[in-house]
């Protein structure tokens, strides 16, 4: 499908780049996300892709940092039935690095029941979230790079009127990339072009 060629994409202000597919939307200006945040998203499928950047969380352990933000993310959006269903190890990014200093990246894999907006827990969504912790520790810089797959769609969600209610319709039927893979391909294709984008990378 056109809409699922995947392109180098730029972020904040082109100072970051990765590549992902085109029917992924830049929605920032309509949700009025943070400036730390860029969020991209499929309207037709429910998914979504965001990059943020915060400061570095120099009290979470490496190995768990990727596990800590996804449990700090179920709590942020006051989720249901939260559990982590998969973690990596701790990786070194070669190709990402600051000076010397090569990112650490961790992946952790969840699935939790979120609602969208303001709308409460009665019209909760179950949806599959994969989160990588980028750590760029020379430059006090934790990004995270989160992709939410919807797997059941409630019929009181607002979702429900774009999508349908009921189970999701897997991507590959749709001759989609799976969020699985566009995840992924974020994550490895994520460069940093200035790092003076970074207050203590000038």
């Amino acid at each position: 499908m056109p809409g699922d060629d995947c392109v180098e994409r730029p972020l904040f202000g082109g100072a970051i780049s990765s590549v992902f597919p085109l029917r992924f939307q830049d929605v920032s200006d309509i949700r009025e996300v943070p400036d730390h945040q860029e969020v991209f998203a499929d309207p037709s499928r429910d998914e979504s892709l965001i990059f943020e950047l915060l400061d570095l969380k120099h009290e979470v352990e490496d190995s768990g940092s990727a596990v800590w933000f996804l449990r700090d993310l179920a709590t942020e959006q006051d989720a249901e039935g939260s559990l982590v269903l998969e973690h990596t190890g701790t990786v070194e990014a070669g190709l990402l690095q600051y000076r010397d200093s090569p990112a650490i990246v961790t992946t952790a894999v969840g699935q939790m029941a979120i609602s969208k907006g303001r709308q409460g827990r009665e019209a909760q969504n179950i949806v599959r979230v994969y989160l990588a912790n980028l750590r760029l520790k020379e430059v006090g810089t934790d990004v995270l790079i989160t992709a939410y797959e919807p797997i059941l769609i409630n019929p009181l969600s607002e979702s429900a009127r774009t999508v349908g209610a009921g189970l999701a319709i897997p991507a590959i039927q749709t001759g989609c990339l799976p969020v699985a893979e566009v995840f992924k391909l974020a994550v490895s294709s994520f460069k940093v072009h200035d790092w003076n984008l970074f207050s203590s990378g000038s």
